[in-house]
């Protein structure tokens, strides 16, 4: 892994790297891909070496440490990740994610709850060592958010983050609500395999729509003056995408391409796979639109993945990031499931 690092860093100081753009981007990503990944195996051998430092400590002192247990736990979840890893063997799971999450209905009860999820995969995504990059959010008219698109950089973050796809439902005791009464709320997740260079999409002019419009910010603030914001309808399938977060109008028009060609490969990727279903006979468990987990604050705690009966009553924990276990066992039972 490090000698392909390096390798790949001995190209960027040759004179002729940026006499193409496309593959020099495509390299400096790898770059950060392979440093994120080296940083994680050495948090690995860091922990080990801690472990063994605090073993013989109480071995000498014949005395109990409660912060070995505590680098112990630590290390449990570092290992538990590499784990995890190993079931990630599809096509496209070692690719960066692009992750969409829009409430449902319910104005600013929904908006508060994808507002949250999107902390929620922040979290997660720091958790993960992988970069986050917002590309689109549209605020919410008194609290939440009403759309935001994200980019997750990082090895097997798609792998990952495909666990994710479908309705999240909160039940909770609305801080909206005077009447302090129980609120249900949704947010759907979408996830999409980021696609670079390696894949070639084709995609006619003439099948795109393209609006600018001025980017604004909370409250409907502008960002800047100009109409920099652009929003692409792909005509054939509706798709619709939109990206504000770039000053430049052509930087911003570049990243809803590659929006929208993530979207297409992935459409592409479930006509496939229903027509093998249908072939075989067989019927999803799971739909791309269905309820897949609900997040219980009140009468009591407890997160539910409906596909996988997992279970945890910590949702605090879970708020705040800790959803590989939901992953681990989603990604277990599709592997069960092809065997």
């Amino acid at each position: 892994m490090l000698n392909d690092k390096q390798e790949l860093e001995k190209l960027t100081i040759d004179s002729t790297f940026w006499d193409n753009p496309k593959l020099a981007q495509k390299t400096l990503k790898e770059i950060t891909i392979l440093e994120n990944e080296i940083k994680f195996w050495n948090k690995i051998d860091d922990k080990y070496a801690d472990i063994e430092f605090y073993n013989e400590l109480c071995n000498e002192e014949k005395k109990y440490d409660p912060d070995y247990e505590v680098l112990l736990n630590k290390f449990k979840v570092l290992i538990d990740k590499v784990e995890l890893n190993k079931l990630l063997n599809e096509p496209d799971d070692h690719r960066s994610a692009l992750l969409t999450i829009h409430p449902g209905a319910g104005g600013t009860e929904s908006q508060d709850w994808a507002q949250m999820l999107l902390r929620l995969y922040k979290r997660w995504s720091e958790r993960s060592n992988f970069t986050v990059k917002l590309l689109d959010i549209i605020d919410g008219d008194i609290a939440g958010i009403k759309d935001v698109t994200l980019e997750i950089h990082g090895r097997f973050a798609y792998g990952n983050l495909k666990a994710e796809a479908g309705v999240h439902r909160l039940v909770r005791i609305s801080p909206f609500d005077s009447n302090s009464k129980r609120h249900t709320s949704f947010a759907s997740v979408f996830v999409y395999p980021l696609i670079d260079e390696d894949i070639d999409i084709n995609i006619e002019e003439k099948d795109l729509r393209i609006d600018t419009y001025r980017a604004s910010g909370a409250g409907g603030q502008h960002v800047n003056k100009t109409d920099s914001a652009i929003r692409i309808t792909h005509l054939p399938t509706n798709i619709v995408v939109q990206c504000q977060n770039e000053r430049s109008q052509l930087k911003n028009k570049n990243t809803a391409l590659k929006m929208l060609k993530s979207k297409l490969y992935q459409l592409e990727i479930e006509k496939k796979r229903e027509e093998k279903e249908k072939l075989e006979g067989s019927k999803k468990d799971i739909s791309w639109g269905s309820q897949i987990r609900s997040y219980i604050f009140h009468p009591y705690n407890l997160v539910k993945d409906h596909r996988t009966n997992m279970e945890n009553n910590n949702v605090n924990f879970v708020m705040d990031g800790g959803i590989d276990l939901f992953i681990r066992e989603f990604l277990l039972k599709k592997n069960e499931s092809k065997s």
